[in-house]
């Protein structure tokens, strides 16, 4: 709360505020004393009631996600152009003030305070779309979890640091204006006439560009001034606990637990990390019979390995053939393998898309479809993927986090089945499956604003914008080009292309475009890729987006520095990298 209320006010004094302003001064310097405050804690409210309700309005409704942005836009010009026209402006102000009187709010003496709240609830709405990253991250995790006291008030802090800030800035603004007084009606058509300019130049995103500029011109110290502070390890476990990863379940025993021992004839001495919780708040279940729930209580006296995945995840996607080899060889003799289906993009909700990715990946082993990470966080899981392996008598005894010591995994399952009394088949499984490169340079990465990281271009935000193409890409760097529509959870072509310089032997981007069939143009080192580095979801050159799916775009024989160019068609939307 205190953060959010130091990054609300700090974002009060950044660029952003401009186009609030004119609204914030010529209301504050008509009116009572009082007025002012009114405005302040009209905005305060209104504007935690835009960034929390409406976020989950417009994702519940799947409503584009520069919605808020948008009706920012239409109230600005409908304030301008109401204070534009004096008679018009009259009869509003006179009817928001019976509306008050009706309601029972005027005040005696008409200080203006209720009349100041209506003003600054239609600013809340104003401010909401262009309070920047810091926000955009906020918005984004409180719409992926459930809803809780403690989110809006991290949400309303930040609104009363910006109002605190705006207040000071009114009554400095009323000083000024005053020796204007008798000029007063001239004023406020000038701030309306202002209103309307700001209103148009939003339109073009012209605001973002002003920022933008400002951005690549400052150290980048002064940009991000918490980058160091959000780097420190008590940062990360607060950021996290915010998240809902907070530090409680069987998850985060399983990560401070020491490693298995090997005892006097070759057996790991598995410790006990807790009871397993059970499955709940899925939305759906597959290869179950008559697709109906499991519980851990009716798989009692097998042993369960719960499988935390989800299907764009190229990590997850590598697991997936010792899954499935180990449902093959060790189910008959007492094993269950259990995928819980947690999303992390939109669209990976769908329980289409997890269905098709059931079948294209060959998994015979019950899934739940974890929507609303309701299993997930009773685990108090942080990572995909994550296996918990569960003894037959329901308790956890061992967990790992991402890829890896398959070896380890099978023994354990081995043992646990003996543990309970399973016959064990006397060999092991061999799978043969693509392994990470243990040399790659390029970390992963999203396109969308709320967590892009290492682009050349400067405080990306939600909206469309004309980005201009850089002379050089520093190596690990990404950049847009041309004209893209920025979400908070990706990026939609409107006539642009992406570069990225990255050093990788395999390339992946997770793509979409909803309701069409589009292509990408996939260039390396400026020449349409070649069959023999292409990825497999590469042809000629070209890859067709025909699904929400992770694509594979490049394959070399060895990790290698290379410049890729990304032309997709307008509408292909793309959300993260990642890099193998």
């Amino acid at each position: 709360m205190l953060f959010g209320f130091i990054a609300g006010a700090g974002t009060a004094l950044s660029p952003c505020v401009l186009p609030v302003l004119p609204i914030a001064l010529s209301a504050g310097a008509t009116g009572g004393r009082q007025r002012p405050l009114g405005i302040v804690v009209g905005l305060a409210v209104s504007f935690t009631f835009a960034t929390v309700a409406l976020v989950y309005v417009i994702s519940a409704l799947d409503l584009p996600g520069d919605l808020l942005r948008k009706l920012a836009i239409a109230v600005l010009l409908a304030f301008g152009i109401t204070l534009m026209i004096p008679k018009l402006a009259a009869r509003i102000e006179a009817w928001l003030s019976r509306f008050a009187g009706r309601a029972g709010l005027a005040r005696r003496g008409g200080e203006g305070f209720w009349s100041g709240t209506a003003v600054g609830a239609s600013l809340g709405v104003l401010y909401t779309p262009c309070a920047g990253p810091i926000l955009a991250g906020v918005i984004v995790i409180s719409a992926s979890q459930p809803f809780t006291a403690g989110r809006l008030a991290v949400a309303f802090s930040y609104g009363i640091g910006s109002a605190v800030v705006l207040y000071f800035l009114m009554l400095g603004g009323r000083r000024l204006v005053a020796p204007l007084a008798r000029r007063g009606g001239g004023l406020q058509m000038a701030m309306g006439a202002v209103m309307v300019v700001v209103a148009l130049a939003m339109l073009g995103n012209y605001d973002v560009k002003f920022q933008n500029n400002i951005a690549s011109s400052l150290p980048s110290f002064l940009v991000n001034p918490t980058e160091s502070l959000e780097d420190t390890a008590s940062a990360r476990a607060a950021l996290d606990d915010v998240r809902g990863e907070s530090a409680h379940g069987v998850g985060a025993v399983a990560a401070s637990a020491p490693e298995p021992r090997t005892g006097p004839r070759g057996h790991s001495n598995l410790p006990v990390l807790g009871d397993a919780p059970e499955f709940v708040g899925n939305q759906r279940w597959f290869n179950t019979p008559g697709d109906r729930p499991l519980t851990l209580s009716s798989l009692r006296g097998r042993v369960v390995l719960v499988d935390f995945w989800t299907y764009s995840c190229i990590n997850c996607l590598r697991t997936l053939p010792y899954l499935t080899a180990w449902d093959q060889t060790y189910r008959k003799d007492g094993l269950t393998i259990v995928g819980v289906h947690s999303p992390e993009f939109p669209f990976e909700k769908d329980p289409g898309n997890v269905e098709g990715a059931i079948e294209r990946n060959g998994i015979r082993y019950p899934v739940a479809q974890d929507n609303e990470l309701a299993t997930w966080s009773a685990y108090g899981n942080q990572y995909w993927p994550a296996e918990y392996f569960i003894d037959a008598q329901g308790r956890v005894r061992y967990a790992h986090f991402g890829e890896g010591e398959y070896g380890k995994k099978e023994q354990i399952i081995r043992q646990l089945l003996a543990e309970a009394g399973r016959k064990v088949p006397g060999e092991k499984t061999r799978v043969h499956a693509i392994a990470p490169s243990a040399t790659v340079t390029t970390p992963e990465t999203y396109l969308g604003a709320a967590r892009a990281e290492r682009f050349t271009n400067p405080m990306l935000s939600p909206g469309s914008h004309d980005f201009t193409a850089s002379a050089s890409l520093p190596v690990n760097e990404f950049a847009f080009h041309g004209r893209w529509r920025i979400s908070l959870d990706s990026a939609t072509a409107e006539g642009g292309s992406l570069d990225l310089n990255f050093g990788a032997r395999r390339v992946y981007l997770v793509l979409g475009s909803p309701g069409h069939r589009r292509t990408m143009r996939v260039l390396l080192d400026g020449q349409p890729i070649a069959s023999a580095a292409a990825g497999a979801d590469v042809h000629g050159g070209v890859v067709r987006i025909d699904a929400q799916r992770l694509y594979n775009l490049v394959d070399l024989p060895r990790v290698e520095h290379h410049m890729l160019t990304l032309i997709p068609e307008a509408g292909g939307t793309g959300y993260a990298f990642t890099f193998g």
